[in-house]
């Protein structure tokens, strides 16, 4: 990765709640967000992963466990952190569930369990969070995806869920107008990612989904942590309702290179 543009100690002092951040794009964030200066705690459903995940971030890391899907056990956890480290500026809402499925070969209760991870999820840590957030000034950001805009086939669930959190945040941006900021984060093909390991295992799927990019490569997790950090700073201070595409123009369309004798087909 190319130098960051953001100085050392630009969160000095701040405190960061990242809900999923036991793997993956979350947990990339939430170490960009500590290795800046800010006093982390990550939460997500298994006890060992998030203990393991707050070891790899280091910097006095918090690793917590609870379900998103439960307000109660989430909202513990959020207290906590402002019992141990004080009131929370930056919330990351990023759990998620996915699978690929096509809606009549999907049971109800599937499709309800990833509307009720991501949104729901994302719904009951921005709910639970507010009175203990420091006012003016905290940022919340929920990871959303391409799929809230996109309709794409054997994903009815994830784009029903995506849809509802990027109006979920426009909608608390609405709301709780100055005092807190309300963005969103829709990553691309994010490279070593649990997502994208499924969706592509092989190099000739790869050099497809290459293709079909405007940037012709997958993204990095240190691309969308930067995005992040930029989202919490002071840089971004007048943004909020605002959803952030770091795809690397994946959502513009098929890039795939055209020729005149092949036309459009």
């Amino acid at each position: 990765m190319t130098q960051s543009p953001f100085r050392d100690g630009l969160l000095d002092g701040k405190v960061a709640f990242v809900a999923g951040g036991t793997s993956g794009i979350n947990l990339g964030i939430a170490k960009r967000f500590a290795e800046l200066g800010a006093r982390v705690a990550v939460c997500g459903r298994n006890p060992e992963k998030a203990a393991n995940a707050a070891a790899e971030i280091g910097h006095g890391a918090l690793g917590l466990s609870a379900d998103v899907r439960d307000y109660g056990a989430i909202r513990g956890a959020m207290e906590h952190v402002r019992n141990e480290f004080g009131l929370m500026d930056i919330v990351i809402s990023g759990a998620a569930g996915n699978f690929l499925a096509p809606a009549l070969g999907m049971s109800a209760n599937a499709f309800k369990t990833v509307v009720d991870i991501d949104l729901l999820g994302t719904f009951n840590v921005f709910r639970g969070c507010h009175d203990l957030l420091n006012v003016p000034g905290a940022s919340l950001i929920a990871i959303t995806a391409g799929q809230a805009v996109n309709a794409v086939q054997l994903q009815a669930h994830a784009c029903a869920a995506k849809a509802g959190i990027n109006q979920l945040i426009r909608v608390l941006a609405l709301e709780w107008g100055a005092d807190v900021r309300v963005n969103g984060i829709s990553p691309g093909p994010i490279a070593n990612t649990e997502g994208m390991a499924r969706l592509a295992p092989d190099d000739s799927t790869r050099q497809k989904h290459y293709d079909r990019i405007a940037m012709k490569r997958w993204g990095e997790i240190e691309e969308i942590a930067e995005g992040a950090v930029f989202l919490c700073s002071s840089a971004a201070r007048y943004i909020t309702g605002t959803i952030l595409d770091i795809d690397g123009g994946s959502q513009l369309g098929d890039a795939t290179p055209r020729s005149l004798e092949r036309g459009l087909a």
